[in-house]
């Protein structure tokens, strides 16, 4: 763990493993430490993995302000790991909610992004709607499972406005391709950081402008990869085909059988959907798709 002062001061912390060019990941939850990343199914053997703690979350300080929580805020801390690593340009990875920040990392900073990954990324920064039938569909692809009635009800809940917390967790086994104990214990690391100060407000007014955004991504003339997993009733393959079509090149990634956290599902198929995107030429500038075996 190595810390570095953001520009109010905060002490962040950010965790290596691996070797090569940086990966710098931003976790999601939002605000989650980047601990459930792991090693990203084994990506490390491709790149060092630089992972961010938010402000307020792992090792890293609880900020003075905690307005600094908000999304659009962060992406002075991205600056500043940036800068702390010394290099001129990065490649960016982030994963659910943290997808939100790597594109307005990459909307405020373009010319500091070399690659961007977006992981099962959240379409609200974007204004990417996913309709409720749609995610009923996605969830309906798990209709033979045990879990399945009481996670279904509670999907209806949330629906309809009736959700409790209760109703989240019931929700759970959606987001892994098999509900066994090692995805219990995957679930269990964001387990402290669900429903803190800095999650209320990461996405509180201002946090988003989803027309000037998107404005910025169709002039991002960058490589993007977009991972989606074919399970994934938050970020169904559907929405995350939009998603990519709001850039000028990018590659779209459906890893079959997997859900929200494609390196817990599929950590082969994922660590090699993503090292060799890393490793395309970032001058060959065709729009690809790809569903990924």
């Amino acid at each position: 763990m190595t810390a570095f002062p953001a520009p109010d001061g905060t002490l962040l912390a950010h965790h290596t493993a691996g070797d090569g060019p940086p990966l710098v990941c931003l976790p999601g939850g939002p605000m989650h430490p980047a601990a459930y990343l792991g090693d990203l199914g084994g990506l490390t053997a491709h790149r060092r993995l630089t992972a961010l703690d938010p402000r307020g979350t792992g090792a890293s300080e609880v900020p003075a302000d905690p307005a600094s929580y908000r999304c659009d805020r962060l992406v002075a801390d991205v600056e500043a790991l940036r800068r702390h690593l010394g290099v001129d340009r990065v490649d960016v990875l982030g994963h659910s909610a943290g997808a939100n920040l790597a594109v307005r990392y990459a909307e405020r900073h373009p010319d500091r992004v070399d690659r961007l990954v977006l992981v099962t990324p959240s379409t609200f920064g974007v204004g990417v709607d996913v309709p409720g039938p749609l995610r009923a569909r996605t969830a309906r692809l798990r209709e033979g499972e045990p879990w399945f009635p009481e996670a279904y009800a509670a999907l209806e809940d949330v629906a309809a406005g009736r959700a409790t917390a209760a109703s989240w967790e019931a929700m759970a086994p959606f987001m892994y391709a098999r509900w066994d104990e090692a995805a219990r214990a995957h679930r269990a690391l964001g387990t402290p950081w669900r429903g803190t100060e800095a999650a209320a407000a990461y996405g509180a007014d201002g946090a988003f402008d989803p027309p000037a955004t998107r404005a910025a991504l169709a002039a991002f003339d960058r490589p993007v990869l977009l991972v989606a997993g074919e399970l994934d009733l938050n970020s169904p393959p559907e929405a995350v085909t939009s998603y990519a079509a709001l850039f000028p090149d990018a590659r779209l990634a459906v890893l079959p059988g997997v859900s929200h956290f494609p390196w817990v599902d599929d950590p082969r198929g994922f660590a090699s959907a993503v090292a060799g995107f890393l490793g395309r030429d970032p001058r060959d500038g065709r729009k690809q798709d790809a569903t990924a075996a």
